[in-house]
Order: structure tokens, then C-alpha cells, then sequence
């Protein structure tokens, strides 16, 4: 079967919709990477389509899902032998723009414990407005096993969501605190701050040091951070700038000016409740990149 032209402006139609499959794919993979190398492959399978493609906002989203899907598959082999903990890749929010939706971080890792088809009927209608029976096209299911789908990953999201949210500024005030008090080792101050029941899980994917089981409960944190200070003192952590990651205070430091690190924020009832460390220097080059892009002219980065 011969190839059929796509239209002369289809780079400029797949441009437009590239921020929305990006956004598609990162949610379903919770790699930046991998996002961008899913819709590079959904590019060129529409230039190589051998029919006519009359919507193609629903074609590469279909195109955008199904690679994904493949990905998954491989990536949770991958997952069985990384080391230590797993976590997305931090996604930097712009405080000049609207959140494009309302999943956080919290809620991406509890999407990774969905089955893939799961969540892909949940982005897919609950969070990028596709129709059920486009879902369905999409995973080759009939509706009503893919609303049940859907129903199944919303009851699982709808349990991870934080009771009551936490306003900007009281969430960036705790941020900055708990910065300042990790850094100094002050223990007071740091039991003022985190939940009895407090859980740190940091990623370094086995490319720098890294805890590999999630450290659980204040007792063990306040031991842990004043270990930290007594070892490393005030030059332990620089910060080098608030942000909010997928929808969560924290910041980006660096470790004695080395390594650099994300770290996000979970509160509730005004107490940190779960903390979430990204070190893995592979899934920290776009913020790397990001903060040389802010650095003023002349400025090393």
C-alpha cells in the first residue's frame, strides 16, 4: 500500500499539538526522556501513515498511547533491577502559567500503581477530555470495559489526593523551613514541621548515594538529618532555587555544589507528610538546563 502525503502544514500542526502529547506522554511514563523519543516516533509514523489522517489531534494521541503502552511494558521490566527507589522525573511548574491539570506528583506515583490500561483510560477521559469510545479506539477495548477501567484508576487517584490542600504561600513558608532546618540540623524546629508518620524516598537510580528503602517516621528522620549535619555541617545543601514540582513546594539544591538535587513536598493539616528527593543526574537534565537558562550573562553555571 502506498504512503498518502500528509498535509503541506503538518510540521506545523504537529508543532501545535506537540505540548499536549508531551504532557500525554510524560503522565503515562513519568520520563522526560522517553516522552520526548515517544513523540519524535509519533511524528514520524504519521509522515509514514498510508491513509489519510483527518484529525490529527485524535490520531497522534492514539499513536501517543500505544507507544506508550509498549514503553511501559519495558520500562517495568527495567524497574525490576534499578536501584533503589523509583521516582518520576521532576516536573519543574512555571509560576507564570496555570497548571495544565491538577495531577501531582503524589497522585503520578499513584498512578504508577495502576495496571498501563488503567491508566491510560485515566488520562486519557479524566484528564485530557477524551470521548470513551476514542478511549476505546485507542486500547482496542469496548467502552464498557473501558469505563470500568477508568473507574477503577479514578477510585485509586481519588483516594491519593490530599483532604485538605495546603495554600501557595503557607506551603512555601513550610518549603523554605524545612530547607533551612534540614540544612542546620535543628530538631526543634524540624518536629514542628514533619507528621508522626513522615516518609523520605530519594532516587539517585544508582548514579550518586541515594537511600534505597524509603526512610518512615519522624524518630528516624531527626536522627537521619542530624547525622547529616554533624557529617557535612552548613555546607551540606546550597539551595538554589524555590519551585514547585508537579504540584508540590520544594526546591533545587545542590550537595557541596555538586550534586544536584529536586526535592517536593507533600503537606497536609500543615505537616510535611511525605518527602520526595530526584538526585539521579539522568532525570535532572532538563532542570540542569532550566537553571543555566535563568544564570545571568557572564555568570558560570
Amino acid at each position: 500500500m502506498r504512503r498518502v502525503p500528509q498535509p503541506d502544514d503538518s510540521a506545523r500542526i504537529f508543532e501545535a499539538q506537540r505540548p499536549r502529547l508531551l504532557r500525554l506522554a510524560y503522565r503515562m511514563l513519568g520520563s522526560f526522556s522517553e516522552a520526548e523519543d515517544v513523540v519524535q516516533d509519533a511524528w514520524l509514523r504519521w509522515q509514514r501513515a498510508d491513509v489519510a489522517v483527518e484529525t490529527p489531534a485524535a490520531f497522534l494521541s492514539r499513536i501517543v498511547t500505544r507507544l506508550c503502552l509498549d514503553v511501559i511494558k519495558s520500562a517495568r521490566v527495567r524497574r525490576e533491577t534499578y536501584v533503589g527507589e523509583w521516582l518520576p522525573d521532576p516536573l519543574l511548574d512555571s509560576a507564570e502559567e496555570e497548571p495544565a491539570d491538577d495531577l501531582t506528583l503524589t497522585l503520578m506515583m499513584a498512578l504508577e500503581r495502576l495496571s498501563p490500561l488503567e491508566r491510560a483510560a485515566f488520562l486519557l477521559h479524566d484528564v485530557f477530555g477524551v470521548a470513551l469510545n476514542e478511549v476505546a479506539t485507542t486500547l482496542d477495548r469496548d467502552a464498557g470495559a473501558v469505563r470500568q477501567l477508568a473507574v477503577r484508576a479514578r477510585k485509586h487517584v481519588h483516594d491519593a489526593r490530599p483532604r485538605f490542600p495546603v495554600e501557595q504561600q503557607e506551603a512555601d513558608r513550610i518549603a523554605e523551613a524545612f530547607f533551612a532546618a534540614s540544612r542546620s540540623g535543628d530538631t526543634a524546629v524540624l518536629k514542628s514541621l514533619l507528621a508522626d508518620n513522615v516518609v523520605l524516598q530519594s532516587d539517585g537510580g544508582g548514579r550518586v548515594m541515594a537511600f534505597r528503602n524509603p526512610i518512615v517516621g519522624i524518630d528516624r528522620m531527626l536522627r537521619l538529618f542530624t547525622g547529616l549535619h554533624r557529617k557535612f555541617g552548613d555546607q551540606g545543601m546550597v539551595m538554589l532555587r524555590p519551585v514547585w514540582i508537579d504540584g508540590l513546594p520544594g526546591y533545587v539544591s545542590a550537595e557541596r555544589g555538586e550534586i544536584l538535587q529536586t526535592t517536593a513536598l507533600e503537606i497536609e493539616n500543615g505537616r510535611i507528610t511525605s518527602i520526595y528527593v530526584v538526585r539521579n543526574p539522568d532525570k535532572l537534565k532538563h532542570v540542569a538546563l532550566a537553571l543555566a537558562a535563568e544564570a545571568p550573562a557572564g555568570q558560570p553555571h
